[in-house]
């Protein structure tokens, strides 16, 4: 049975049994099911529309149509490129692109049909007033709106399935959780439980204020413990948000919690009615129709990470097989060199902190390996061989994470991945640096800002961790897929002046 507080996953299924259920109430903890984003499925789905609507034009000229005329005659491909345009923006106009209407097929079909016609009278009567109408094949025009219709509603029945089926799985929903407990997160509820296009599910409540100032739930949600308890809980569960239900003025408070949440790779947001005070409608994000402050962004998120993921899986392939020849070289030399397996694993904080298994090439002797990194390896140390030596200082011993950037635990650039008991000057890194593991907002890399700006190797000082981390902090807080680019690029380079690698 999981202790959440002074409740019970039990006792909150006793509980419900006596009120009913908050609509977006989510008890579920140690559930890591990944969120999809709406904003990628709603391009992506915008995206294939026009993809479709323009392959469909074109393959049905081509079927009926001299291919000569299609490319010499321009008209045909303007009249395309004009109907896939005028034909999405109608889908946007009708509200096809949000989540109510991907989830059902019926109630889009016909808003489907009339956006389709709709683009296709436009395109008439243009041909009409522009008197062209000789230039363009009958047939073409009325093929092409009949596949074209049958062609999109299809695509839609895909859509509300899999939509439908990712909602069950909760996999549409962003797992939230409220810090405070009082009329702000109250009325917070109140607006959130009213709003059908909330796109949140609630975990729970969290303060730490006394017991006798609390109350068991609030609004049916139910109180989970203090801060530490929260920190925990996303931990366990990848919370996707935090709302901070706590007035402004209590400007303390709220710093406070905000430095502690940091480390969660979480959005961290504060209620707008939590002050008087009323900014331009862009300074506010929302939450369903609920304004909200942002305080904390989620790093990497959306479009972002569909496009590190690609360039993670792309590159980190092509890189495999261009330096699998100096890999089994490595291995080779390896086996020659010393007894025991080619490859070390060790375990490494990852992503949110989880614990993941990294792949090196054997560095030391295998009777003198130390998995948990608890003492610093220094210039002549015995423990490594003399293949070692040399991989180590040119950091080729790190190209087996390769597999793990395939695997999916690791990217090709973020903050190097820490061992359990790694030490700087006597001390764990969480103990030299306050707010350590903020580096684990984001998966971890191959290479990374710190790597590359000559923070790497021995940590011997407690300075060397420092301006590791905020490296790691700075690359975090500007990502983007260019200087992920740059990194790579200049990594090379870098591992050139190896002075501390040993």
């Amino acid at each position: 049975m999981l202790d959440i507080g002074r409740h019970t996953i039990s006792s909150i299924g006793e509980a419900s049994t006596r009120a009913k259920t908050p609509r977006l109430a989510d008890f579920r903890f140690n559930d890591k099911t990944r969120l999809i984003s709406m904003v990628v499925i709603r391009g992506a789905v915008r995206i294939c529309d026009i993809a479709l609507i323009c392959f469909l034009g074109f393959a049905v000229a081509m079927y009926y149509v001299e291919e000569p005329q299609i490319f010499s005659n321009s008209y045909y491909l303007v009249a395309i490129g004009t109907t896939a345009v005028l034909t999405v923006a109608g889908f946007d106009i009708l509200g096809l692109y949000s989540r109510a209407s991907f989830s059902s097929f019926i109630g889009q079909a016909p808003r489907l049909l009339l956006a389709w016609t709709a683009g296709f009278a436009l395109l008439l009567a243009g041909v009409f007033f522009l008197k062209v109408g000789y230039d363009f094949s009958r047939v073409w025009f009325a093929s092409w709106y009949v596949v074209g219709a049958t062609v999109l509603l299809t695509e839609r029945l895909l859509v509300a399935s899999f939509v439908r089926r990712w909602t069950r799985e909760g996999r549409l929903y962003r797992k939230a959780a409220i810090y405070g407990s009082g009329e702000i997160s109250e009325k917070l509820l109140s607006e959130l439980e009213l709003d059908v296009d909330a796109d949140i599910r609630i975990t729970g409540i969290f303060d730490d204020r006394s017991d006798e100032r609390l109350t068991k739930n609030v609004a049916g949600y139910p109180h989970l413990g203090g801060l530490d308890k929260l920190v925990s809980i996303a931990r366990s569960s990848r919370l996707d948000l935090v709302i901070v239900a706590l007035p402004i003025t209590a400007e303390k408070r709220v710093l406070e919690v905000t430095r502690a949440l940091a480390v969660l790779p979480a959005e961290v947001k504060l209620p707008a009615r939590s002050t008087e005070l009323r900014f331009t409608p862009g300074t506010y994000s929302r939450v369903g129709n609920v304004a909200m402050i942002d305080l904390l962004e989620k790093p990497i998120a959306d479009w972002g990470s569909v496009a590190k993921w690609l360039f993670d899986k792309i590159v980190g392939s092509l890189a495999l097989i261009a330096l699998s020849p100096l890999m089994l070289a490595v291995a080779l030399a390896i086996r020659l060199d010393s007894r025991g397996p080619v490859l070390f694993r060790q375990k490494r904080y990852g992503f949110n902190n989880e614990l993941i298994e990294v792949f090196k090439f054997r560095s030391m002797y295998v009777d003198r390996c130390d998995a948990t990194a608890s003492k610093l390896v220094t210039k002549g140390d015995p423990r490594v061989t003399r293949v070692g030596r040399f991989i180590r200082k040119t950091s080729i011993d790190e190209l087996p994470q390769l597999f793990n950037v395939i695997l999916g635990n690791l990217s090709l650039v973020g903050p190097r991945p820490h061992a359990l008991e790694a030490k700087a000057a006597g001390d764990l890194y969480d103990k030299v640096v306050d707010g350590y593991f903020a580096r684990h907002k984001v998966k971890p890399g191959i290479t990374g800002w710190a790597q590359v700006n000559g923070w790497r190797g021995e940590t011997d000082t407690p300075e060397k961790i420092l301006k590791r981390v905020e490296c790691d902090i700075y690359y975090i807080e500007n990502w983007s897929l260019l200087l992920d680019i740059y990194i790579l690029l200049k990594t090379p380079f870098a591992l050139l002046k190896s002075d501390n690698a040993y």
